[in-house]
């Protein structure tokens, strides 16, 4: 053995430190956890038995719990087991516990119980980093993104998977059904009666299943998204960006802070549209950051006129990309964006210099929508390359100065869409990662918050660290 590094003898004696202290050194993190979570006002933040009951078994006190969870989603230790025999070997966790051991059920009944407080813990620490100074810039971005859930593709149903399946089912039997007149015709035999006796048993097994799907059926219809998971009741179907891909899963939506991409505000969804979370999601982030005005930039799967006139009332400038939907382009042809709106005589001008002037007004959706056009279209010289009708009409939403100037922010500043992708695709990465690209631990959409509230704590106490330093932070939380 000699040239190598040599260890010690196991049956060797060891002085080992007197206190537990001396193994955990000034600069690490497990510090930050200790004091973060001491300085909690638990009662106020709603975790259950923080006063201890009169009689019965003394149970462990919840900042115990809480500190021993926010260290294990740190360590990418998510798993209730796991965190017990953490609890049990790792010198850390022993000087974060005091040494107390507490069982995989307690571990785990802490997480299901304390749901709401736990997510408030999460609020507190974006609290604590705004008064730090980390947002000065009140500029954030917003996306959402897909999170596997514990039901499997094969435990899910929608009605087309539905349908499929039976019709499956209903062919099969048809195929069956066909080989059992073919055998009825041959002479009596050993070998034909097992092959009747096999296809019966066949045809049994598909019945049992078809009556299954059709209870299945009827459950599924009487749902808003008509969809029915058996592991997960809240996890949803959902596409993804590959060509026939999809998974069954959550849609976490998140606001992440341009500047250190520190979540600002984050929300689970069992929706597979991103289309109706932008002013929820703005008006929250708003909240957190405790703002008059916001700076807000996300894709263009969150465009809808609904989203963007809330967002305009409450003070948050949006700056995102209008889906290009119209085909007119690809056939040739003038699109809207070629009609110049003159709002001084509230007139569309088009590429023949024609005024279309506003005719009709209807309601769709709940939108007040205007129409524009002009007769001279027939005579047009070039009403072939507008339109094929009689005359091109131009649709104008009553809020429509809205979306220009959502347009207007996206044409003065294009870079801020390589902001956004830069800005929201680290901490979904990251968590991603931390989580083993796998699914959720939990179930149901009230406890997947919890469960992603400990995640997004996790992982901005890690930012902070790494942007401030431990001890700065640490002191930080001291005055606080």
């Amino acid at each position: 053995m000699k040239r190598f590094v040599e260890g010690k003898d196991r049956s060797q004696s060891t002085l080992f430190p007197e206190r537990l202290d001396d193994y955990v050194n000034e600069d690490n993190p497990v510090r930050v956890v200790d004091v973060f979570v001491d300085e909690l006002d638990l009662g106020g933040l709603g975790f259950s038995r923080v006063e201890p009951l009169a009689t019965g078994r003394p149970s462990y006190h919840p900042s115990i719990l809480l500190k021993l969870y926010i260290y294990g989603y740190l360590n990418r230790v998510q798993s209730s087991r796991r965190l017990e025999r953490e609890a049990g070997h790792n010198v850390e966790v022993m000087w974060l516990t005091g040494r107390l051991v507490p069982d995989h059920k307690t571990i785990a009944n802490f997480r299901k119980d304390n749901g709401p407080a736990i997510r408030k813990v999460c609020a507190q620490f974006v609290s604590l980093c705004r008064q730090l100074n980390l947002f000065a810039d009140v500029s954030v971005a917003i996306d959402g993104s897909k999170f596997k859930a514990v039901n499997t593709r094969d435990k899910n149903f929608t009605r087309g998977k539905v349908k499929r399946r039976m019709d499956q089912i209903e062919e099969s039997v048809a195929r069956y059904l066909h080989q059992l007149d073919s055998a009825d015709r041959h002479e009596p035999s050993p070998a034909r009666t097992m092959t009747t006796e096999r296809l019966n048993s066949k045809i049994e097994t598909l019945k049992t299943e078809m009556h299954h799907l059709q209870q299945l059926e009827v459950e599924m219809l009487a749902t808003p998204s008509q969809q029915i998971s058996l592991t997960d009741p809240d996890a949803r179907s959902m596409a993804t960006s590959g060509r026939g891909s999809g998974m069954v899963a959550y849609n976490v939506q998140s606001v992440v802070d341009t500047q250190h991409h520190l979540i600002v505000a984050h929300e689970v969804t069992n929706s597979g549209s991103d289309r109706s979370q932008l002013s929820a999601m703005a008006k929250q982030a708003k909240a957190a950051l405790k703002t008059d005005k916001l700076d807000v930039v996300a894709d263009r799967g969150y465009f809808k006129s609904e989203e963007l006139l809330a967002c305009d009332k409450a003070g948050i400038a949006v700056t995102l990309p209008k889906p290009m939907t119209s085909g007119s382009r690809a056939k040739g042809r003038f699109t809207k964006q070629d009609f110049f709106y003159v709002a001084a005589g509230d007139v569309y001008r088009c590429p023949a210099n024609e005024h279309l002037v506003a005719h009709s007004t209807t309601v769709e959706r709940g939108l007040i929508l205007h129409r524009y056009w002009t007769n001279a279209c027939q005579a047009c010289a070039i009403k072939g390359q507008c339109t094929t009708g009689k005359e091109r009409r131009i649709t104008r939403w009553e809020h429509e100065h809205i979306l220009e100037a959502v347009q207007q922010r996206l044409d003065e500043h294009p870079e801020k869409m390589r902001q956004r992708r830069e800005t929201v695709e680290h901490p979904f990465g990251t968590i991603k990662s931390w989580m083993g690209y796998t699914h959720f631990q939990m179930k149901t959409l009230k406890h997947i918050g919890t469960e992603m509230a400990l995640h997004v704590l996790a992982y901005n106490l890690k930012r902070v660290i790494n942007i401030i330093g431990i001890r700065p932070l640490i002191a930080a939380m001291q005055v606080e």
